[in-house]
């Protein structure tokens, strides 16, 4: 079963979304900030990471930009869910090596898991 973690800090949405991917029969595990993010990844070594941007302490493109700069962690996708949708902003997150990006007003939580199964089954984005 592949373990999903969600670093994002509004409630709703974060267990909105692991109620989703669990009824979906994923392991969803939920994180609300970028620290604690990061310690779970370490200690629960996810198949894909749900990354919230705005997040309190840590920005989510500092917790991308760890990954993808810590060897062990590099391969691991990331998924951004994020309310910011300006052009450099998606820039910046495909660039920092996120595999897709998603403006939240835009998608349902049905389509996040979607987006999460293509990620996961094909390794690209779509």
């Amino acid at each position: 079963m592949p373990k999903i973690l969600i670093i994002e800090d509004d409630k709703f949405l974060r267990e909105l979304i692991s109620r989703k991917l669990k009824s979906e029969g994923y392991e969803a595990i939920e994180a609300i900030d970028g620290e604690s993010g990061l310690k779970k990844i370490k200690e629960e070594k996810p198949d894909l990471v749900v990354l919230d941007l705005l997040l309190p302490g840590m920005h989510g493109f500092e917790v991308l930009t760890f990954l993808k700069e810590e060897p062990s962690l590099a391969a691991l996708p990331v998924l951004i869910l994020s309310n910011l949708g300006q052009r450099d902003e998606v820039e910046k997150g495909l660039e920092l090596g996120a595999m897709d990006y998603l403006i939240k007003p835009h998608f349902t939580p049905s389509e996040v898991v979607e987006k999460i199964k293509y990620i996961l089954k094909t390794g690209s984005q779509t």
